[in-house]
């Protein structure tokens, strides 16, 4: 499977668990148009979200099964959700 997506409150934290257990994990990204949809290429840029907004940050890594994995930064909820 291909892009799954791990939603976690604080990226650096949950990078820096998945490092401490081994896990190989690429540094935090974002995406320049402010939306991230499985882009590639040079609309992702190197760094968290420089707004620092919510669901703006990223990092990814693949399981041993090959399976490849995103986390998303998500601080605040959208209403209802």
């Amino acid at each position: 499977m291909q892009s799954l997506h791990l939603v976690v409150a604080d990226l650096d934290a949950a990078r820096a668990e998945l490092i401490r257990r081994g896990v190989e994990i690429g540094e935090p990204f974002h995406d320049a148009g402010g939306v991230f949809h499985h882009a590639e290429g040079d609309v992702l840029l190197p760094g968290p979200d420089p707004e620092g907004r919510s669901c703006g940050s990223f990092a990814s890594f693949s399981d041993p099964d090959g399976n490849r994995w995103f986390l998303q930064e998500i601080q605040v909820r959208l209403p209802g959700r």
